[in-house]
């Protein structure tokens, strides 16, 4: 295969195709990936931060997909711990909408699922010894809690992305893919950047599209859809950010008179994540935005549980993302499969593999299975912890009293922040500095320079919403002053990055 630039092309930097990147590189495959936009920068960092079982997908029967992803929140606890820890959930029972014998009977079938586990078993709680029924409403008296766990959901995709780098992957972040051809037994990849408008061709043995929701439009565009190609559901997904609703680290699930269910989780520190909508989708790119029917549907979900009101005025951030679900018949976007279908086409000559749905939890599975599908080879990333994942037996809290007195200049809130988001590779921007003056010029709200040549150089971050929003949480901490502050210093890293 001397002959052809790569092995394998992966056309999308979401989970998906980050995850698959990562795996065939480790395999000693010659990988290139490139995204059209921010690596995650669409669905993949739009999600409810959740690595779960999906229990209300014990409803319609999804019993395989709900134990493959059980099992595989236990492996990705292991390999990200920085950006991945368990969450206890808090249930209210609401006798009008299920029986308490059908909830303890799915969270019985859960846990059994679950099989060998860290996370506790579920358990039934009264709400008047139990502090998590301080703020609800006084209707609910008793409840279940149960453990899942939370995912830094775009942090998951560039560490992915990162690791793939390392195992000498090519990483091509806002270059788009404009077309697909099968010459001579290769696949001909045309490539343009986004910023410069550059194009460049190169040639792969196979192809994966792993485009999400435009997994068929791609195909489309390229003339490469088939008889057996799959029809893809479009559904909006929309969350909202609020202040603090309640005290704790826990979470809340509330079911919903129309039977759907929403979360309510602690983010950020100072915030309540609540969400997610799910509504069929059709339209453009740039029409993914919450509604305002979405709103009130949030809204009107804490307000039927919480003592404390959530008016549309308390919201301070808002995000929606585009799921792109197999398309199996049903009626309901919330009754539409979560499983993921992997399409090998062999007609064109080079193979080529497409994937249609899938969720954020079982991402590393279903990488795995379309590496093996494509080529074969050992299967590795089951016990491969990700960049920064290396922490110390005794797990985050005693990872964080060491960088603590490795670091005593750093103030406790950066150091955890460093932590939690880098783990061990926070070492990398902090080597050698002997106080806050080594870290570059502060650019506000605990943002120094370090920081920002790190995403950059190692995160392949480009804008100020990358940094703020992606790669950190930052956008809903800091001050006007800093964001401008940042966007100004920005291209003058961005300069000197590119003429090292």
């Amino acid at each position: 295969m001397t002959d052809t630039d790569f092995d394998l092309c992966v056309i999308g930097g979401g989970i998906n195709g980050a995850g698959i990147a990562r795996d065939a590189a480790g395999r000693g495959l010659r990988v290139l990936l490139a995204e059209a936009q921010d690596l995650g920068g669409a669905t993949s960092s739009s999600s409810s931060k959740l690595i779960h079982g999906g229990l209300r997908y014990l409803e319609y029967h999804e019993f395989r997909l709900v134990k493959e992803a059980l099992k595989e929140r236990e492996t990705l606890l292991n390999l990200a711990p920085h950006i991945i820890w368990p969450l206890e959930f808090i249930l209210p029972h609401e006798p009008r909408l299920r029986p308490a014998w059908t909830i303890r009977a799915g969270l019985f079938l859960y846990d059994h699922l679950a099989g060998r586990r860290r996370l506790r078993r579920s358990r039934g709680v009264d709400f008047l010894f139990h502090p998590a029924g301080s703020a609800l409403q006084p209707q609910y008296t008793k409840g279940f809690s149960y453990a899942d766990c939370w995912v830094d959901d775009a942090r998951l995709v560039v560490l992915n992305a990162r690791d793939a780098a390392e195992r000498g992957a090519l990483i091509l972040p806002r270059t788009v893919c404009t077309k697909l051809a099968a010459e001579g037994g290769l696949w001909r990849v045309f490539l343009k950047d986004t910023a410069t408008g550059r194009e460049k061709t190169y040639t792969a043995t196979m192809a994966v599209n792993a485009t999400g929701p435009w997994v068929r439009d791609f195909l489309e565009s390229s003339g490469l859809v088939t008889r057996e190609t799959p029809r893809i559901r479009l559904v909006k997904g929309s969350h909202i950010v609020v202040p603090r609703l309640y005290e704790g680290g826990h979470a809340y699930i509330l079911q919903q008179p129309d039977q759907r269910i929403v979360f309510a989780l602690p983010y950020e520190r100072d915030f309540t994540l609540i969400g997610t909508t799910e509504a069929d989708f059709c339209g453009g790119e740039d029409r993914v935005a919450i509604s305002q029917e979405e709103v009130d549907y949030l809204c009107g979900a804490v307000n039927r549980s919480f003592r404390k009101k959530t008016a549309p005025a308390d919201i301070v951030w808002t995000y929606s993302g585009i799921r792109p679900l197999l398309d199996d018949g049903h009626e309901s976007a919330t009754s539409v499969t979560r499983d993921y279908r992997l399409v090998i086409e062999r007609s064109f000559g080079p193979l080529l593999l497409s994937v249609f749905g899938g969720k954020i939890t079982t991402y590393r599975r279903l990488a795995e299975q379309a590496v093996d599908d494509l080529c074969g080879g050992t299967s590795w990333t089951d016990d491969s912890v990700l960049p920064g994942g290396n922490l110390p037996d005794g797990g985050f809290e005693l990872f964080v009293q060491q960088q603590e007195t490795l670091y005593p200049w750093l103030p406790e809130p950066l150091c955890r922040r460093y932590a939690r988001s880098y783990g061990t590779r926070m070492d990398v921007f902090l080597e050698n500095a002997q106080g806050l003056h080594d870290l570059g010029r502060h650019l506000g709200d605990d943002l120094y320079e370090a920081e920002v040549y790190y995403l950059v150089g190692a995160e392949w971050a480009r804008t100020a919403e990358d940094i703020l929003w992606r790669r950190t949480k930052l956008g809903l901490h800091v001050t006007p002053p800093t964001v401008e502050a940042l966007e100004k210093v920005l291209p003058q890293i961005l300069r000197k990055m590119v003429s090292l």
